[in-house]
């Protein structure tokens, strides 16, 4: 069956005031509005303060994303954001269960399950990220790591149409350390077997898109997108330059 579409999305962090925010998601826009060629699906994902800055500057040639949601709809949450917020204000992505926040905030899976489910009733798609530590890659668990995690952050009604899932090896996330592209075809695999034996009506589990994270870079970026399983990226701190991310975002066209 045919690939699944590519997407490259670009999580930007708790980095970004409007003044830059606007000039980078311009950039984006007006490079991508002038490309003569069909181009990857391409998601931003600011901090909540500039969803709305980023909205009205990339319009309908980009879609926006945010960086995580409450697994309720509304309620005494204080600091928190729901997914119907993010729908409302032009969301159509959330990242859900990154390791940063699963480490600094202590999320299980089944937490990121909820925000996920949460995710799906408002409409959007969630970006559901899983990956082993250094330790468990070393002890040889890093399938086994990644397998617990997808059972237990995958909700029912999962289907290639509302979740994306991206494979962030921890130890890799902001260190400049790619695992070998054998690595990444290995584990890209292995979640495509799991997905597609949990979801074989209509071949869902087939055409979920995976994406990879972890240093990706516009240097690593065309054999990061051309490793076997690989459909995409979830790119970090390379999104912060337009330049860069613009040729990530070449690299899978």
């Amino acid at each position: 069956m045919p690939s699944p579409r590519r997407l490259i999305a670009g999580n930007w962090k708790m980095n970004g005031l409007r003044s830059d925010a606007t000039t980078r998601a311009a950039a984006l826009r007006d490079k991508a509005g002038a490309a003569r060629m069909a181009l990857p699906d391409i998601v931003l994902c600011p901090p909540f303060t500039l969803l709305t800055t980023v909205a009205q500057t990339i319009g309908s040639t980009l879609a926006l994303g945010a960086q995580d949601c409450h697994a309720a709809d509304k309620g005494a949450h204080t600091g928190d954001i729901a997914a119907p917020m993010l729908a409302e204000i032009g969301c159509r992505y959330v990242i859900v269960g990154h390791s940063e926040r699963r480490a600094a905030h202590g999320e299980n899976d089944p937490q990121v399950r909820a925000k996920a489910e949460a995710a799906h009733r408002a409409g959007l798609v969630a970006i559901i990220c899983v990956g082993e530590s250094a330790n468990e890659r070393k002890a040889g668990r890093h399938l086994t790591v990644v397998a617990g995690q997808l059972d237990g952050s995958l909700p029912a009604g999962v289907n290639a149409a509302n979740t994306v899932i991206a494979y962030e090896p921890v130890w890799a996330i902001g260190t400049g350390q790619t695992p070998m592209p054998s690595d990444i075809a290995e584990m890209h695999a292995y979640v495509r077997k799991r997905l597609s034996d949990a979801l074989p009506k209509d071949d869902e589990g087939e055409r979920i898109r995976l994406l990879y994270g972890g240093s990706a870079n516009s240097g690593n970026a065309p054999e990061l997108v051309a490793t076997p399983g690989v459909d995409g990226l979830l790119v970090g701190g390379a999104s912060l330059d337009a330049e860069a991310f613009w040729k990530m975002v070449l690299a899978a066209v």
